[in-house]
């Protein structure tokens, strides 16, 4: 990677998106609303996962084992992601940013939608993949975009607003739990079928958003870079390229820990958030004898109102790490997200017990998600405009085939952990020392960021650059 600054970055252009052209925010538009509606998506599934599989498993299953089948669940999602991740990573260095992005949107939404018409967890978990398929391609996508359209001195402060907005689509999931649970009080709808609404309501907009991204067109500088590739015969897009020479290689590899460690953190752990606060509420409410149906429908409130404390912390937390990155660096700015994270989890799963302790959620979803604005800063700038989709989505999405195992090994953990355990009290504290032993996940992102360069001021690399 080239060591000397770039004029272009370190010139005083004033704030990033002073200098944006109308079709500069277009694009930044079209990416962060596909990544947006991802998001939203995303949350939806968690907060629903736990009633779907009540709904979908033979009546009477113990709640330790629904929450081992949502850990499956969220496993072979998190599959399908880095499935999909590597596949449209690839696809759009080849074929281009905004095609396959156009294509990933439409593949996660219809799959949304279909899974509410599951009949069983099996084509439950088929569509989850599936989903995860669209999902998993949308993030290197979405980065790339802009990383290649928008201005050098905009890029960070772009790419860091842009992660910060898929807090949008999280609260907003939110937002649709807490409707929902108040149609579920009043009794308008059934604790058997709300799920089904949600993943429906999910689907809508991100479908929507296809038909206005067919506008989108491909960045100058990967229809300069498609064209070398052309003449010369080098193709676009290769894994061989990326791992098989030591310049790509070594970031590759880096950049995988990097992320296993915050995708572990947030999907092995941070996002099982919804099951603690549900069971915390539950548990204290039939203690009390309230009846079953008004259970339902204050877990839903509640986890509703703590995805979007949760959430609000993300978005802070993703806007601290853009700026912290632009005035410190991105190492400096990873480290404490790491540190942060590690911390903010252990206690939360330690000390929460009731409502008036929500805003810990908003801490932990702080540093958790600010690790995530990091790598959509920081991937982009380790790979050339050949590999940057590839790259960048190889780092972000092959962990996940190991960061799959975190929820399914968190199912295990909390089996064992729970074996002799009789009431729904001694059952939750396993589920507390789970979470807590795997927040040690998060020193693995430490271990990777010390190998790694640091490249604020620095240029995007590229192929021709003899520096790299």
């Amino acid at each position: 990677m080239s060591n000397s600054s770039n004029p272009s970055l370190s010139a005083n252009h004033g704030p990033w998106w002073k200098s944006l052209t109308p079709y500069h925010w277009f694009v930044f538009a079209m990416a962060s609303l596909a990544w947006l509606f991802d998001c939203l998506d995303q949350q939806i599934f968690l907060l629903f996962r736990q009633q779907a599989l009540e709904n979908l498993l033979p009546e009477g299953t113990d709640p330790t084992t629904v929450k081992t089948y949502g850990g499956y669940a969220t496993s072979i999602f998190v599959a399908g992601w880095a499935t999909g991740g590597l596949i449209f990573g690839s696809l759009g260095d080849k074929y281009g940013r905004a095609k396959m992005l156009t294509l990933t949107v439409l593949l996660y939404s219809v799959f949304t939608g279909l899974s509410a018409l599951s009949q069983g967890w099996l084509d439950f978990a088929m569509y989850r993949f599936i989903t995860g398929l669209g999902v998993g391609g949308v993030f290197g996508l979405a980065v790339a975009l802009v990383a290649d359209s928008l201005p050098d001195h905009a890029r960070t402060g772009a790419l860091g607003l842009l992660q910060a907005l898929s807090a949008v689509g999280n609260i907003t999931a939110g937002l649709i739990s807490m409707w929902i649970g108040g149609l579920i009080k009043a009794g308008t709808l059934s604790p058997d079928t709300a799920w089904k609404m949600a993943f429906l309501m999910g689907a809508v907009p991100a479908f929507l958003c296809v038909f206005i991204q067919f506008r989108l067109k491909e960045p100058e500088k990967w229809v300069q870079a498609h064209a070398h590739s052309k003449a010369t015969g080098k193709g676009m897009g290769s894994y061989r390229t990326l791992l098989g020479e030591p310049r790509w290689r070594r970031p590759a590899l880096l950049g995988m820990m990097l992320c296993i460690s915050g995708v572990i953190g947030l999907w092995g752990i941070g996002f099982f958030a919804p099951e603690l606060v549900g069971d915390v509420i539950s548990n204290s409410l039939r203690a009390k004898g309230i009846a079953e149906t008004e259970i339902a429908s204050e877990a839903a409130h509640w986890k509703g109102m703590n995805s979007i404390v949760q959430n609000l912390g993300s978005f802070f937390g993703m806007v601290a790490f853009a700026w912290a990155a632009q005035r410190t660096g991105r190492k400096p700015a990873f480290t404490v997200a790491f540190l942060g994270a590690m911390v903010a989890t252990w206690g939360y799963f330690q000390f929460f017990n009731g409502v008036g302790d929500i805003w810990m959620s908003a801490i932990m979803g702080f540093f958790q998600l600010a690790l995530f604005a990091g790598f959509a800063i920081y991937l982009p700038e380790l790979f050339p405009t050949s590999l940057r989709s590839t790259g960048t989505s190889f780092c972000y999405n092959v962990g996940r085939f190991l960061a799959a195992s975190g929820p399914f090994t968190m199912g295990v953990l909390q089996q064992a952990l729970a074996k002799g355990a009789t009431t729904p009290e001694e059952k939750l504290t396993a589920f507390r020392e789970t979470c807590q032993w795997m927040s040690l996940i998060f020193l693995l992102g430490l271990v990777a960021l010390f190998f790694l360069k640091e490249t604020k001021g620095m240029p995007l690399p590229e192929e021709t650059d003899s520096r790299n």
